[in-house]
């Protein structure tokens, strides 16, 4: 054997892609040549691109101690170390090949790239000069510094740089790849895939594009095709943990919870402290309904990074879904300084459960618009002034189906004036069959189902359809689409319902509220204006007729006995308020506390609080999940609902009403602490709201233990039902017309 001419050999094979007789010839090689180190380095490099990276760092290990100090070799262990994620060890790596050469390029443009992984952008971008500097045709560099610039922010720079890589090298797969990453942060995302596209025909066993393309098929909407994008990724490089994860957030995005967290363990088993897959892993376990599991995950991503963007948030909310007071008390400090600081991406929805406090609310969601927000977008209505007879008003929704926001708001959409209104539906929500949803449907002028549309391409059907005032229900709460306002597609775009507070953005002009919920003094925390309607934000379905009681026992309730109530998400459930109901049930005999049902540890853990305060955990009582209708109608065996704080009652306080019960609250400072206080005021009950908590308490004891008080509350809201602002849902909805005409004329 001539071993020159077979690596020679064994090198041309690998060069033009047959990497089984490659090898061959190398194994052929170790055996003929053992201590020869190019045939176990270049086998390394053939196990790296079949994706056996373990196999991979092996052999190029044992070339390395036939040669420790060759730089190519040295080079490509930190390239694969850099796949699978060990960056710090991957830099130290490049830098001993660079302390024998230097002025190795191909090492200097690595080590650029694994500093930009490790965080460290602007140091990245020296050593991209630095090669760029020696060789300035050098495309990999050239593509590099694209991506890093694009991590800066700096997109027009970037797509300049990855021209001049393709000037050079047109058929460079990885300059089509980085290219179709910053056209999809700067969502250009048909652009984007026709780049990843050119990298997949140049090179059809790239994984990278694979999983890019995948990425960006998934902001395009086109769910089904992402995940066969991900499925050819892994099928090149089974271990490819960012397409695991990738898949897994698809699949929680289709719902499909128990195969994103098998995703989540098969990309933790490649890589145990991989963050962003603990924290999907966190998502889908509180999906299927495990809250303390995902909390235990949410604390495992931020151990593996306490700088993950996401994990605080997804912890806080896992604290409250169990109810876990002394983690809550303790986290809160901590999202207020979080929020201050703009360091992550705290959902602003999450934050309301913690901080009864607008300006910070204000703080926390102008964060959120500027980390998870599409940024500056085009806009697509440039002044033009539309001549209709009617004027258009859109409705974006990903709740127009059985859901409570739908339920409040569908009789309003019934009683719009056709003849000065013409009524658009935007749904981004399920098709659930429901009565509710044909119900919606026939409540619209023109119903049109977005699901599978990009948010610019529903801007632009907004704009088609030369819509005055885009209506968003949603806000920054589960599944609504706010970055289609994003785009500017009507000259007045407002915020309703959904979400009780600022979106913190630039492109929502007002917000529909009252002077309750909003009083004058609070106009600065929001970035929209406040259009205050006379009597209420707040709007009822009327035609939703309570169905007669069940019987106390077959409600799961004592047969005799005062009952207290509050049929709250049990997370809005907070120590000082469990207090005050804690002495309210030690102070009125045989009382019972009667709750909605939560998940198994939440519910242990109120039993186990009340224990501490020395009421018998089985006087509270839970609740079982049932339709609305029969929630509604089993509310008639309360007695009096107490109200929480920072977050208040909403529709619960609405239905609370319509069912006759009487509902005690106290006012916060914030939007979503004052909303009880607003429906109370409409509902002609301002007595029942209480200055304080001091005061709330003595109020609920009051009407616990003086019948005659309460039945008087009782007939007042009885006759409220016909006279009313809060039932009214006509006069209602000539209010909001009102506004959006004024709003209208000014814009």
């Amino acid at each position: 054997m001539n071993p020159q001419a077979v690596l020679n050999q064994a090198i041309a094979f690998h060069q033009t892609g047959n990497l089984a007789d490659a090898e061959r010839l190398y194994l052929e090689l170790m055996t003929a040549a053992p201590r020869e180190a190019a045939a176990p380095h270049l086998l390394g490099v053939v196990r790296a691109q079949q994706g056996r990276n373990s196999e991979a760092l092996e052999l190029i290990g044992k070339a390395l101690q036939i040669l420790p100090d060759a730089p190519e070799m040295l080079s490509n262990y930190g390239n694969v170390l850099k796949t699978q994620g060990r960056f710090a060890e991957a830099l130290a790596s490049y830098e001993r090949a660079l302390a024998v050469k230097p002025d190795y390029v191909a090492a200097i443009a690595k080590r650029g790239q694994v500093l930009r992984d490790l965080g460290r952008l602007e140091d990245a971008l020296v050593a991209t000069d630095k090669a760029l500097a020696l060789n300035p045709g050098h495309a990999e560099a050239l593509s590099s510094r694209g991506v890093i610039l694009s991590d800066l922010g700096r997109y027009d720079q970037a797509l300049a740089s990855y021209d001049r890589a393709l000037a050079v090298a047109r058929d460079f797969p990885d300059v089509w790849n980085n290219r179709a990453l910053t056209l999809k942060d700067m969502k250009r995302l048909v652009e984007a895939l026709a780049s990843v596209e050119r990298a997949l025909a140049l090179h059809p066993g790239f994984a990278e594009a694979h999983n890019n393309r995948g990425v960006i098929l998934f902001e395009l909407r086109r769910m089904g095709e992402a995940l066969a994008s991900y499925g050819q990724a892994l099928g090149l490089r089974p271990d490819y943990v960012e397409a695991l994860n990738n898949r897994a957030v698809a699949l929680w995005s289709l719902k499909r919870f128990a195969e994103s967290l098998a995703d989540c363990d098969a990309a933790l088993a490649v890589r145990p402290g991989f963050a962003d897959a603990l924290y999907n892993r966190g998502n889908a376990l509180l999906e299927m309904g495990k809250p303390q599991e995902a909390l235990e995950n949410y604390e495992a991503a931020l151990a593996a990074d306490p700088d993950h963007p996401n994990a605080l948030s997804g912890l806080a909310n896992a604290a409250m879904t169990v109810g876990d007071w002394a983690r809550t008390a303790r986290l809160a400090d901590v999202l207020k300084a979080d929020v201050l600081a703009g360091k992550s991406v705290i959902q602003p929805f999450v934050l309301m459960g913690y901080w009864d406090d607008n300006e910070l609310q204000l703080h926390c969601s102008q964060n959120y618009v500027r980390q998870a927000g599409p940024g500056r977008q085009p806009p697509l209505w440039k002044g033009e002034k539309y001549s209709h007879d009617k004027i258009r008003v859109a409705y974006l929704s990903a709740d127009f189906h059985q859901h409570v926001t739908a339920a409040l708001t569908v009789e309003m959409f019934e009683r719009h004036d056709r003849e000065r209104f013409e009524t658009f539906a935007v749904s981004f929500g399920p098709e659930d069959g429901s009565a509710m949803r044909q119900r919606l449907i026939s409540a619209f002028d023109r119903f049109h189902d977005a699901r599978q549309q990009t948010d610019r391409e529903v801007a632009n059907l907004l704009k088609q359809w030369e819509i005055d005032i885009a209506v968003d229900l949603g806000g920054h709460t589960s599944g609504a689409r706010p970055w289609v306002l994003a785009h500017r597609p009507a000259p007045v775009q407002v915020k309703y319902m959904g979400y009780p507070g600022t979106s913190g953005s630039d492109f929502i002009d007002a917000i529909i509220a009252d002077r309750t919920v909003v009083p004058p003094d609070q106009d600065r925390f929001f970035s929209e204006k406040i259009a205050a309607l006379p009597d209420t934000l707040w709007v009822t379905d009327t035609k939703n007729e309570a169905l007669p009681p069940p019987s106390r026992a077959e409600a799961g309730l004592p047969e005799s006995g005062f009952v207290f109530c509050c049929f709250n998400h049990n997370w809005k459930i907070t120590a000082p308020l469990f207090d005050v109901w804690m002495r309210l049930l030690s102070r009125v005999e045989g009382s019972v506390l009667w709750l909605l049902q939560g998940n198994d540890t939440i519910r242990a853990n109120l039993r186990r609080e009340a224990e501490t305060r020395g009421i018998d955990p089985e006087r509270l009582i839970f609740a079982s999940r049932t339709t609305p209708e029969l929630h509604l109608a089993r509310q008639q065996l309360a007695d009096l609902f107490l109200d929480t704080l920072p977050y208040n009652a909403h529709t619960t306080a609405s239905d609370a009403l319509w069912a006759g019960l009487p509902v005690v609250t106290t006012p916060g400072k914030s939007f979503p602490a004052r909303v009880a206080a607003s429906i109370l005021n409409a509902a002609g009950v301002p007595e029942l709201i209480a200055a304080d908590l001091t005061r709330y308490e003595a109020l609920a004891l009051q009407l616990a233990t003086d019948p005659a008080a309460l039945a008087d509350v009782r007939k007042k809201l009885a006759q409220a039902r016909n006279t009313a602002p809060l039932f009214d849902t006509k006069r209602f909805t000539r209010n909001l017309e009102a506004a959006y005409a004024d709003m209208l004329a000014r814009a």
